[in-house]
């Protein structure tokens, strides 16, 4: 048995989260990587991996012997992230060029999707907007707050005046979304100041189960409609959308939200991107959730263990 081969492949393994991932990076064949560590396995007379279907995972002596062989762990390899388009052109690209300026060993792969809560066992880090419908064992990190505002076209308002006050929707076309199986419900305004609610029953010209459908037919004039505060800042200082009603808000509070598989071992890049990315999203935002702002880069926080399904 060739030991040091041996030991890099299982490093790999470790690092990729899977014995598929590793082959693709070392370029060896599948079937190689995995003899290659379990000739380790049998010459150390120790499992040092739990393997299931769905996930891989250190066990307590492949833990120590991992500890061993590698002692100091460099920031080095390939990440790869998953999230929906707003958060990865909004959050991901950015942060990605800031993270990489002080660790330029690692490189990323960024996976746009609109739906990734279906994506994270494929995925070192997953960026959703709730956690509502994820596993049991998904380990979970609040990233940012943000609120819903209410948004239209410059087109739009000239065309059909710009509403004053909440119970003015009742003469505008409100795009509304809703989940399957539910109705539509009147629309919900939420004063932050004074905790004042408001329901219109205002007219829903388009309803649809995906809001970024909702926003971007908003975004070609069909009426007003709630966007992530966040995706407005850019739309806002361009001319394409205009906030309306502030500082009314939409009554649902929402997060941004990192997600991973649960496996006992995660690399160091994962850990410190995850950190990074939860104090970079709070300082473009200014610690005022929603208003992104410029900055000057600054280092990263020390990494630490992301918790289990944490609650508002």
């Amino acid at each position: 048995m060739d030991r040091l081969l041996s030991m890099r492949v299982f490093e790999r393994v470790v690092d990729e989260g899977s014995f598929a991932g590793a082959a693709r990076v070392l370029d060896l064949a599948p079937a190689v990587v995995t003899r290659l560590v379990e000739d380790l396995e049998r010459s150390l007379s120790a499992r040092l991996l739990h393997r299931t279907t769905r996930s891989l995972s250190l066990t307590p002596a492949g833990e120590a012997y991992l500890g061993r062989i590698r002692p100091t762990q460099e920031m080095a390899g390939t990440l790869r992230l998953c999230a929906n388009s707003a958060t990865a052109l909004i959050v991901l690209a950015p942060g990605i060029a800031e993270f990489q300026a002080m660790h330029p060993a690692v490189n990323f792969e960024v996976q746009v999707s609109e739906t990734p809560t279906a994506e994270i066992e494929h995925f070192d880090l997953t960026f959703l907007r709730d956690d509502e419908k994820l596993d049991a064992d998904v380990v979970v990190r609040p990233v940012l707050p943000f609120d819903l505002v209410l948004c239209g076209t410059p087109e739009y308002l000239r065309a059909n005046g710009t509403p004053r006050t909440p119970e003015d929707l009742v003469k505008h076309r409100v795009l509304r979304d809703r989940l399957p199986g539910s109705r539509v419900r009147s629309f919900k305004l939420v004063h932050p100041e004074d905790g004042r609610a408001v329901e219109v029953d205002a007219p829903a010209p388009l309803i649809a189960n995906d809001s970024n459908t909702i926003n971007q037919a908003s975004l070609a004039g069909a009426g007003l409609s709630l966007f992530p505060e966040p995706v407005t800042v850019p739309l806002i200082a361009t001319g394409r959308l205009v906030r309306v009603l502030a500082p009314w808000v939409g009554a649902e509070k929402m997060r941004l939200l990192a997600a991973m598989p649960s496996r006992r071992y995660t690399p160091l890049r994962t850990r410190a991107f995850l950190e990074f990315a939860v104090d970079y999203a709070h300082r473009r935002a200014g610690d005022n959730p929603g208003t992104f702002i410029s900055d000057s880069p600054q280092q990263a926080s020390p990494p630490k263990p992301a918790s289990r399904r944490p609650r508002p």
